[in-house]
């Protein structure tokens, strides 16, 4: 096995994409964030594959500020990969895929560097099967303009600290608003001309949308916003060339988890995001 490092996002997303392109549901953080890279919008921070010869046999990559990701890393490789890290002296502060990739690297990494892992999320992904909306929720869709950008940028603030205590996100979410505003896909629900919930569609990356943040302000739950809206935006996406549309649920809150199965999101497989501390 040979791990190769790539400088050049571009060169990367020739070799990868097609093993990313094969199931990109499961790939689905890979490519929104090599889509990233390619459009200039991220900054990379490692960019691996791993070869079998000449075949590739696996991806690895992350961007700044964000987990590595590693669903396109079987948990055969991990020892590889751990190798190679540290070997270049390269420090991982966090690791995010499927729950048997990221358990093996995370015993290959801090068996070698004598750092500790922490969980921090455990996440389910899942993959629309046939979209059912909810009916008789008050309100309606709109899609978001300009004006709604301070608001949602609030609102997405308030959604990262409440849905991963741990990540530092930056301050001000406006110029990540006003880039999904300009793509599409950022949806408000509105009941009396007031907003009470947003949620957010990515434009599709291999015919894969992903739907969230998805966010209602406290005060507004448990009168089915939520749910009217992420299907309002799987229907942009849908409509917008997604032939398949993912998302991801937090395991420790039960109500989303029944919430997208009543909309018509099945399971694919749990997904764990650990982060390490150096010893």
């Amino acid at each position: 096995m040979e791990v190769v490092p790539h400088a050049d996002a571009e060169e990367f997303a020739r070799l990868a994409r097609p093993l990313l392109e094969r199931d990109p549901v499961r790939h689905t953080n890979a490519l929104t964030a090599l889509d990233a890279l390619c459009r200039g919008a991220g900054e990379p921070a490692l960019l691996l594959t791993v070869h079998d010869d000449d075949e590739l046999a696996g991806v690895v990559l992350r961007t700044v500020g964000w987990p590595m990701v590693l669903s396109a890393l079987p948990a055969a490789l991990v020892d590889v990969v751990a190798e190679h890290l540290c070997t270049v002296e390269h420090e991982v502060d966090a690791a995010n895929g499927p729950v048997p990739s990221v358990e093996a690297f995370a015993a290959a990494y801090t068996g070698r560097t004598g750092a500790t892992a922490h969980v921090a999320m455990r996440e389910r992904l899942h993959r629309l099967s046939t979209l059912t909306p909810p009916s008789g929720v008050a309100g309606a869709a709109r899609p978001a303009e300009g004006r709604d950008v301070d608001l949602i940028a609030t609102w997405q603030l308030a959604f990262l600290h409440e849905a991963v205590a741990a990540l530092r996100p930056p301050s001000d979410q406006r110029p990540a608003v006003h880039e999904a505003v300009a793509h599409g896909g950022l949806v408000l629900w509105e009941v009396d001309g007031e907003p009470v919930a947003y949620a957010s569609a990515r434009p599709a990356t291999a015919g894969m949308s992903r739907v969230g943040p998805v966010y209602t302000p406290p005060a507004r739950r448990r009168r089915g916003y939520a749910g009217a809206v992420t299907a309002a935006a799987t229907r942009w996406a849908l409509d917008h060339g997604a032939r398949h549309v993912a998302l991801f649920t937090d395991l420790a809150n039960p109500t989303p988890n029944r919430l997208y199965r009543r909309l018509g999101f099945r399971p694919v497989h749990d997904v764990l995001e650990v982060r390490f501390v150096p010893g």
